[in-house]
């Protein structure tokens, strides 16, 4: 069994649902008392949204490839950031490391294009949607995103900060999230990317007809494949 790296606290809600799926699925294909090997750098998320917010990406790349150094010295086989938007500073954490580094939009781009998809909805963080590097990073794979309009994208930004990061869940933002989908589907979405790891606790694969791709359950298999070397 390998050991995984984990880049963690962004938001701590979708850390934990990262470390019940991986351990679980490790214990379903091993048996017995068997779970991962992890190792866990979580981070204080106030201080990555303060980044966000300012638009130092440059300091919060630092500041997660310091981590992800930190975890590589402990003689962890491989790093995860348990997290979309930040995946916008990838780079820096994969320059900064020598192990393999598990990235998102592989294991969501493979699974897209498993079902013979090319055009999906994305739902995320303004940061997700807006940016480029997310639906560049989806294009360079063979997959086009299709985004709501900006008043949309900025309240389901709201819900995943005010709301899904601390824990609440709400039925009237369920219920905006997916007249969100139904609008997008009208547009031609084919499926719909869960794009940020907190959105699989507000809504799932029953709340909609068209196929849904939840990023964290996606990563979360990569992870799985990873530790066991598969």
């Amino acid at each position: 069994m390998k050991t995984l790296g984990i880049l963690g606290g962004m938001s701590p809600e979708s850390t934990v649902s990262y470390y019940l799926a991986i351990n679980r699925a490790v214990n379903q294909h091993l048996g017995g008392n068997a779970s991962a090997k992890l190792m866990i750098s979580s981070v204080d998320f106030a201080e990555i949204v303060q980044c966000q917010k300012s638009g130092d990406w440059q300091k919060a790349g630092e500041i997660l490839a310091e981590h992800a150094k930190s975890l590589e010295q402990t003689g962890v086989d491989g790093i995860l950031l348990a997290t979309n938007t930040m995946h916008k500073v990838a780079k820096q954490i994969i320059d900064s490391i020598s192990v393999p580094f598990l990235h998102i939009l592989d294991c969501v781009a493979n699974r897209i294009k498993q079902q013979n998809l090319t055009k999906v909805a994305l739902l995320g963080t303004a940061f997700t949607m807006s940016d480029n590097f997310y639906r560049d990073g989806l294009a360079e794979r063979g997959i086009t995103a299709i985004v709501p309009e900006i008043e949309t994208q900025q309240e389901i930004h709201r819900i995943i900060f005010e709301e899904l990061c601390v824990g609440k869940i709400l039925p009237q933002s369920k219920a905006f999230y997916l007249k969100t989908i139904e609008n997008l589907t009208a547009l031609g979405a084919e499926g719909v990317i869960l794009g940020c790891t907190e959105i699989g606790l507000l809504i799932n694969q029953e709340d909609s007809a068209l196929p849904f791709f939840d990023t964290a359950q996606l990563h979360s298999e990569m992870a799985v494949d990873f530790i066991l070397d598969r």
